[in-house]
């Protein structure tokens, strides 16, 4: 049996497409409903929902042979996992932004509020800006409108939110993706299975 850890949400629904175009299916996973596992016998792997964030761990952990997972959440969690194949969905890009009357001093410490704490003190320590953060859980936007940052590391989709909040992007980090990954040890005992996989996805 092969476990797989999907994240709930547009993400997940964007990647089952994927395997169901693939030939690997789960009848009634798309359904609205509270159901989390899906089996499909026939083809003898076992398929379900998690929080995105949570999909390293269950790989990482052994309870999910392989995941999908976004690169954000691997660049913040820097998993102990193999990743295999970018999926291509999801495209979205890792940025800094700010008010577009922003005017950054090095004489003191930059603010930056972030959803992804260790993204942001990687990225600035690797420019060498000594940084202040402040750790949110949405609405980042308004962190910089309200003064209680300088600045915010983000996901960017359209930057439809940044510009209705007269924000704009002034570094970009990281390109970002839907990422297949892979338990260590699931790849070392069902690596054929899992390579066939990865080869049926990328046709």
């Amino acid at each position: 049996m092969i476990n797989i850890a999907l994240p709930k949400g547009r993400l997940g629904e964007k990647v089952y497409k994927l395997f169901s175009e693939a030939g690997y299916e789960f009848p009634g996973i798309l359904d609205k409903g509270r159901k989390l596992i899906f089996e499909n016998e026939e083809l003898g792997m076992r398929c379900f929902w998690v929080k995105p964030f949570d999909v390293p761990v269950y790989v990482e952990r052994g309870t999910a042979d392989i995941g999908a997972a976004g690169k954000d959440i691997l660049l913040e969690r820097s998993p102990d996992v193999y990743e295999l194949a970018d999926l291509k969905a999801g495209f979205c890009r890792m940025a800094v932004a700010a008010r577009s009357d922003f005017v950054d001093d090095p004489e003191r410490i930059l603010r930056v509020a972030t959803e992804f704490p260790n993204i942001a003190q990687n990225y600035y320590s690797g420019i060498g800006r000594e940084i202040d953060i402040i750790t949110l859980r949405g609405s980042l936007e308004l962190a910089p409108v309200l003064g209680l940052s300088d600045v915010i590391v983000d996901i960017v989709e359209t930057g439809t939110t940044l510009r209705e909040n007269n924000l704009s992007v002034i570094n970009f980090i990281a390109d970002l993706s839907a990422r297949l990954i892979a338990n260590k040890s699931a790849y070392k005992f069902k690596g054929d299975t899992i390579n066939e996989i990865i080869k049926k996805l990328a046709q």
